[in-house]
């Protein structure tokens, strides 16, 4: 006899998404702050420690890659609940890892898993939240961003400093364990885009392949991503070296941020869904510009005014994504979404790692520990996010189909 689960309300079922979709940032986040650690602990340099980072990005955009021609074969609810316990499985393996060899192996796993959990979660808010509140929807979800950093970032560090490096593995995996079994238990099926036929579903993958729109929206994310990731890498060493900000104080950033992104993260939402999607992006963009050159020309500054414009930063950049990616989900009809979220995860970790490749490239170290040419990183992330703005008016909507939640 099947189990009668209750109907969760649309913010609810947000709120668990949400919960879910920040373990993943937090156990991708959590490695930044314990580099340090690590490189000690398991006498690696800088180059094994970079590696160990891009093994979760790269292993979540090439497994992306390959599940995107099956995503919406499948009853989402399913896949979702064997995804991510695949995940939690990598994390706990992490946390049992005593080798650079090992960790490797268990970040790949968890890349694999993750990045196919997070596509589906994004999926399964473009098809159970109608278009005139999907902005909002992502609005909430991309609030685990900003939790992650105002949370996970500080909380990783204390177990890791109280603890040991592992202990934070162990703490998302048992929170991980928990968002499951919420899952298993109130998130309905999500197979509404199966009602086509699986030879239907197939050639709509080819044509998503095909789709010029699509197209416009995956250059439109990378581009965005681009203009954001070229800044975070060395964002914390320049603080640090370049505007003196004191490194055993550096929670803060994330902490104050990361506050501050999930109370504006849903409010910039609502604005795009009342005042139109690409408008808000654009006042976001433009905003964020201002900010990024501040930060990236910023002299020497007493730790209050650091602690302003890094907030700013979190406020504007990050919040930039809240409509861009309801742009991005109306841009495919529903029995191509599925494929076209996991593509566009796949761009977003594309993206991330050219624009950590490109910052390297731009910056140089002096003598004196300080950073040269970080300037020129602002300029780079201006001018990408300029031209993601631009590519954004060219993607246009092809879903305003009713949604199971309207």
């Amino acid at each position: 006899m099947p189990i009668k689960r209750p109907q969760l309300s649309e913010k609810a079922l947000l709120i668990l998404l949400a919960s879910v979709q920040f373990t993943h940032i937090m156990d991708f986040m959590v490695m930044m702050p314990l580099g340090p650690q690590l490189m000690r602990e398991l006498n690696i340099g800088p180059d094994r420690f970079s590696a160990l980072v891009a093994a979760y990005t790269f292993s979540a955009g090439l497994v992306g890659l390959l599940a995107s021609p099956f995503m919406d074969r499948f009853d989402r609810r399913k896949l979702l609940l064997f995804s991510y316990i695949g995940f939690i499985l990598g994390t706990i393996a992490c946390g049992l890892s005593h080798t650079a060899e090992a960790l490797s192996q268990a970040r790949i796993l968890c890349g694999a898993f993750g990045g196919v959990s997070g596509a589906l979660i994004l999926a399964i808010v473009s098809d159970l939240v109608p278009p005139e509140r999907r902005a909002a929807g992502m609005g909430i979800i991309m609030t685990a961003f900003s939790a992650a950093a105002a949370l996970g970032v500080p909380l990783g560090l204390y177990l890791a400093q109280k603890f040991t490096w592992e202990t934070p593995f162990f703490v998302v995996a048992g929170i991980g364990a928990i968002g499951w079994l919420l899952l298993w238990y109130y998130l309905p099926p999500v197979r509404e885009h199966l009602k086509t036929s699986a030879a239907h579903r197939g050639a709509a993958f080819w044509a998503l392949l095909r789709n010029v729109n699509a197209g416009w929206a995956l250059l439109f994310i990378f581009m965005l991503v681009m203009g954001h990731m070229v800044m975070i890498p060395l964002l914390s060493p320049f603080l640090v070296h370049n505007v003196g900000f004191p490194e055993q104080h550096l929670s803060l950033v994330y902490l104050i941020g990361g506050v501050l992104s999930i109370f504006t993260g849903p409010l910039v939402g609502k604005l795009a869904d009342r005042h139109g999607r690409i408008q808000v992006l654009g006042i976001m963009i433009i905003v964020a510009a201002g900010v990024v050159l501040a930060i990236s020309h910023a002299p020497r500054l007493p730790m209050a005014g650091t602690l302003v414009l890094s907030g700013l930063f979190f406020i504007f950049a990050s919040g930039r994504f809240v409509p861009a990616q309801a742009i991005g989900s109306l841009a495919v009809p529903p029995a191509q979404r599925g494929a076209f979220m996991s593509l566009n995860t796949c761009v977003r970790d594309l993206g991330a790692g050219v624009a950590a490749s490109l910052a390297g490239v731009l910056v140089s170290t002096a003598p004196s520990g300080e950073l040269l040419h970080y300037n020129h990183v602002g300029y780079a992330a201006v001018a990408a996010s300029f031209i993601s703005y631009w590519l954004g008016t060219r993607v246009r909507t092809q879903d305003l189909a009713p949604s199971p939640l309207s």
